[in-house]
């Protein structure tokens, strides 16, 4: 009678393992049920053995099988953690698009009809990145646009809108279907590609993707300690919370009340429509901007030029009063630095910037006081070398299409 009984336990104990793999793999939490009810069947049968060894093998098996149980149906205290899991998976999808330069919430994608966007890689450090690089002023660069869109590689001729910054170019179409462009911002590529204003694609746009991988984790973990959630608009008083913080941080002091005067200028600048806040991804560049500036040398900037940039740039210096050495005085260098920003005029109809175009320094400037340190400063003679490099950052700066001022020009 007793081997009958141990026969009986081990059909009824490989039942219950199917029933625990076949809920497994159905993913499938109300199989728990199931499982409970064989455990007590199980459970009445174990009762008729009368051998000591019958009772350890049902000891072993309602262990394994309490174990199963707790895998299988959740407990209260889990249920009620499962919303401060779903919003903590937010945040790190969040921090992850951050990350991997994109600035685009899920919602606001429409997923139907869409095409896959591209995975952004970030640039790396080259050992010779810090070394001075060469270009001449008279070699002319006319870098030629690609002949088919970046997205679909296809070609239709005048259907293709080029990039300002690079030699890409793209349909309308295309860059729907991708999600990155809203319905006003394809507009304005329409209206301005094919002007001396021009159109900044979605790679030259987003200034945050000149960081490289160490850089971006430099600044998100500053992101996280003053608590700035990714991809939301900040108000005045956050930003100057966000600068008080940043402000102890590297100098164990806080904001004077000339430089929260600053601050609100800076938020000012970065919200030209005046809407009382300023987006994220403006916020974002002009952080990444704080950051190239504090980590790359000018030299590193210039390689970050591209030939359409740097073919600007000549136009602009050679625009400019040159004498019989190739040179310019520091007052319009100056002055050029604060030409590239007038793309944010829609209006201009050249792109051959002169001094004329950019308006006197201001009366509060170093060039305007009657100091002879400041005139010697101003009648400084720079090369097209020295031309470049100072300009880099603002050239850099300049790439966005939005109309906030990602960065303090030159008095």
């Amino acid at each position: 009678m007793g081997v009958l009984m141990s026969k009986k336990q081990q059909v009824e104990k490989v039942q219950k393992c199917n029933a625990v793999v076949s809920a497994f793999q159905a993913g499938l939490k109300d199989r728990a049920v199931a499982v409970k009810q064989a455990d007590e069947e199980a459970e009445e049968g174990d009762s008729a053995a009368k051998t000591s060894t019958d009772a350890d093998e049902k000891n072993t098996k309602d262990a394994d099988m309490e174990e199963t149980d707790n895998s299988a149906g959740p407990s209260t205290s889990q249920q009620a953690a499962a919303p401060t899991r779903d919003e903590c998976k937010v945040n790190q999808e969040a921090w992850s698009r951050l990350r991997d330069g994109k600035g685009v919430e899920p919602e606001d994608l429409d997923k139907s009809h869409q095409l896959t966007p591209p995975a952004f890689v970030r640039p790396k450090r080259e050992a010779d990145d810090d070394q001075p690089v060469e270009i001449e002023l008279d070699n002319k660069e006319q870098p030629p646009s690609d002949e088919m869109c970046d997205v679909c590689e296809v070609w239709t001729a005048d259907d293709l809108y080029p990039c300002r910054i690079c030699t890409r170019v793209f349909h309308d179409g295309c860059l729907r279907e991708l999600g990155y462009l809203r319905a006003e911002a394809l507009q304005e590529m329409r209206d301005t590609a094919h002007t001396v204003t021009g159109w900044s694609c979605y790679y030259c746009d987003n200034l945050n993707l000149l960081l490289t991988e160490e850089e971006m984790y430099s600044l998100m973990e500053t992101f996280k300690q003053c608590k700035i959630i990714p991809e939301s608009c900040l108000v005045s008083d956050e930003l100057l919370q966000y600068r008080h913080f940043v402000s102890k941080q590297q100098f164990d002091k806080d904001l004077t009340d000339e430089q929260e005067e600053e601050v609100l200028a800076q938020f000012a600048a970065l919200d030209p429509e005046k809407k009382g806040h300023i987006e994220w991804s403006d916020f974002l560049y002009f952080e990444s901007l704080a950051v190239l500036r504090k980590f790359r040398t000018e030299n590193s900037m210039v390689r970050l030029l591209t030939a359409k940039e740097r073919n600007k740039a000549r136009t602009v210096f050679q625009g400019l009063g040159l004498d019989k050495d190739d040179v310019i005085t520091k007052a319009e260098c100056r002055q050029a630095q604060q030409s590239w920003f007038h793309k944010l005029n829609k209006d201009s109809q050249s792109c051959n910037v002169s001094i004329s175009h950019v308006g006197p320094i201001c009366e509060s400037s170093p060039a305007s006081s009657g100091s002879e340190k400041s005139k010697t400063d101003e009648s400084r003679p720079v090369t097209w070398g020295d031309f470049l490099k100072e300009s880099a950052i603002y050239i850099l700066a300049s790439r966005p299409n939005s109309s906030a001022m990602h960065i303090r020009l030159p008095l």
